[in-house]
């Protein structure tokens, strides 16, 4: 079972990078061929927007109920599969692609906000060793009742039952014809 406190630093910035991750993924999804130009990638266009795609996933995953480390995890394993994708298109020295510099802009964003992803899990699985830690509350004497058991029973042995509480007539016991009641 993970432990983790939905009101955490730690999870605070993760759902930080929730909402950051769903603009981003919209953006590559709704600009892809634009990013693509913008970096000289155009024949990335499609794998962009995948991008965009995988992005809005770890968003909504990130805000969700639940544990975030997942997700932050797969927004780490996201921004390395960017990176080597941008550095492809970023080859130095190379003529291939004359918005490199563009490129290089990009990777550097990219790595930004994996450093904020590592230090998002960081405190996350930090969090979560303290939680661990902590004595696990021992309930094992507790029955759920205000009083002990003992001092209950028989407590409302003497109050008066209206007429409309008592079993009708048609459905008590009758003894038939002959039998005591006893027998």
């Amino acid at each position: 079972m993970a432990y983790y406190d939905r009101s955490s630093a730690g999870d605070n910035l993760a759902r930080g990078l929730g909402w950051f991750s769903i603009g981003l993924g919209v953006a590559e999804l709704m600009a892809g061929r634009s990013l693509a130009r913008w970096m000289g990638m155009e024949d990335k266009t499609a794998l962009i927007r995948a991008y965009g795609v995988r992005e809005i996933t770890a968003g909504v995953g990130l805000l969700a109920l639940g544990d975030p480390k997942p997700w932050i995890w797969s927004r780490i394993a996201g921004d390395a599969v960017d990176m080597g994708t941008l550095a492809a298109g970023m080859a130095p020295g190379s003529q291939d692609n004359p918005r490199a510099g563009n490129a290089r802009i990009a990777f550097g964003a990219v790595m930004a906000t994996t450093v904020l992803d590592v230090v998002c899990v960081q405190k996350l699985h930090r969090e979560e060793a303290y939680y661990r830690s902590l004595p696990v509350p021992d309930y094992s004497d507790r029955s759920g009742f205000p009083r002990p058991v003992s001092a209950m029973r028989g407590a409302a042995g003497d109050a008066p039952i209206g007429e409309d509480m008592r079993t009708p007539k048609i459905l008590q016991f009758q003894p038939a014809a002959g039998q005591s009641a006893s027998s």
